[in-house]
């Protein structure tokens, strides 16, 4: 592929990515507008098998994760100092977009 084919394709896989994960989102359920996302003190650690998110905030935290492939998992509490697992990216080229907060009744 000549340098300027290849910039191309890069560049209509950049435009590409948001219109496909909307369709995923339409699909799967998932809302289309981004959550909000979880404070600084909430961090996550990724793998194949599991993500972990251990929340160091002060109070409780409910909180989900948001995947590439607009996979839905349940929300779940983090007491301050804990850790909730959720999926990890398995092997197919997802990964972890973000951590963010559930609703409020969810």
């Amino acid at each position: 592929m000549r340098p300027s084919a290849r910039s191309a394709a890069r560049s209509a896989a950049r435009f590409a990515l948001p219109a496909l994960l909307a369709g995923t989102a339409a699909l799967t359920g998932t809302p289309a507008v981004a959550a909000d996302p979880a404070p600084g003190c909430v961090t996550h650690s990724s793998g194949w098998r599991y993500t972990f998110v251990t929340n160091g905030c002060a109070d409780p935290q409910r909180v989900t994760v948001a995947y590439l492939d607009g996979t839905a998992v349940p929300c779940r509490t983090a007491a301050p100092g804990g850790t909730v697992t959720f999926p990890g990216y398995g092997t197919q080229g997802n990964r972890v977009l973000s951590v963010d907060l559930c609703p409020a009744g969810d």
